[in-house]
Order: C-alpha cells, then structure tokens, then sequence
C-alpha cells in the first residue's frame, strides 16, 4: 500500500531564489505596463513611431516575465503573481520619457544581477546559467534605450525641431513589429 503521507519534495530551488525569479516576473510585468503606459501617451502625442517601439517594447517585456514564470514552474517551483503598482505619470516630453526607458532598464539590470549574485552564492548553476541569457539581454537593452536618447539628442535634445522629431518617430515607426518570443531564445539565438 501507498502511504500519500510521505510525498517526496520535487522543488529544485531555494525559498529565497523562488521569491526572488517571482518578484523579478513581476518586474517585468510591470515594465510591460509602463512601456504599454508610455505608449499610449506617445501616441495620444502625436508620436506614432515612438507609441510603436514602446508597444513593441511592452510585449518583450511580457515575453520576460513568462521566461521567469516558466523557468520557476520547470524547477517544481509556484510564481506568485502579485499587485502591480500603476505605471508612473505620463512623461511631459519625449526626453523625459527616453531617459525613464533608460532608467528602468538599468533597475531592471541591477536587480538581474541580485538573481545571478544569489544562484551563485547557492550553486544553483540551473538558475545561473538561466540568468545568463537576461545578463546579455539587459546589455541589449540598455544600449536600445541609450541609442535612442542619443537619437533624440542629435535630432536637438530637449529643443529639437518638429522636423527633427517628426524623422525620429517616422524612423521608430518604420522598425518591424515583430517581436521574437523570448520563450524560444537560446544561447545561440537571444
């Protein structure tokens, strides 16, 4: 006879590591709705290119917190989804919304590094190694959004002519809507 007293714990992370994938899944929902949040204030703006990228934007995000999500799940793990605070208020210039891009992806980058730091100090080389490919992600991403301030600040900063910004959101716009799934990424395809 089966005694179902005695179930073997199939968990293969850390109470803390567990806490700490779920709280970064919940950071990237929440940067999900920020860029969803900035986008429909560029586009309410006038600024159609710049409302695609950060819609575009928005579903990579998404895509992020679903790679947390699944990873904790594989690993006999259970995310939490919990309360996402709004969005901050909505930018007052195309400026303030590229350096709050910026700034959120260098948050976001320094709280990646607390996962790695944390595998590391546990051995968990699973969770190590998945962290890796959001290691190189944020390196990407901190260069998109430094690329596009600096955009902004040749089209003329803070005073760039609407001529200027007109080119800049036209050439945002023009970028491909596709936003590949980061579920399916790899080493050797991010």
């Amino acid at each position: 006879m089966i005694n179902y007293s005695i179930i073997m714990n199939t968990k293969r992370l850390s109470t803390k590591l567990e806490k700490a994938l779920s709280d970064q899944m919940n950071k990237e929902i929440q940067a999900s709705q920020t860029f969803l949040s900035y986008g429909i204030w560029a586009d309410n703006a006038g600024y159609s290119g710049v409302a695609n990228f950060l819609w575009r934007h928005s579903q990579e995000e998404r895509e992020h917190s679903i790679k947390f999500m699944r990873f904790i799940l594989d690993r006999g793990g259970k995310p939490k989804v919990e309360a996402i605070p709004a969005p901050l208020k909505d930018p007052k210039n195309i400026s303030e919304c590229f350096d709050s891009v910026f700034r959120h992806e260098v948050d976001n980058t320094t709280s990646v590094y607390k996962i790695v730091d944390l595998a590391l100090e546990e051995k968990d080389w699973a969770t190590w190694n998945f962290t890796q490919w959001f290691v190189q992600e944020q390196v990407e991403e901190e260069k998109l959004a430094r690329d596009l301030i600096d955009q902004l600040n040749l089209a003329g900063g803070e005073k760039a002519s609407h001529d200027a910004l007109f080119q800049l959101d036209k050439s945002l716009e023009d970028q491909s809507n596709d936003v590949p799934s980061a579920t399916e990424a790899s080493s050797e395809h991010p």
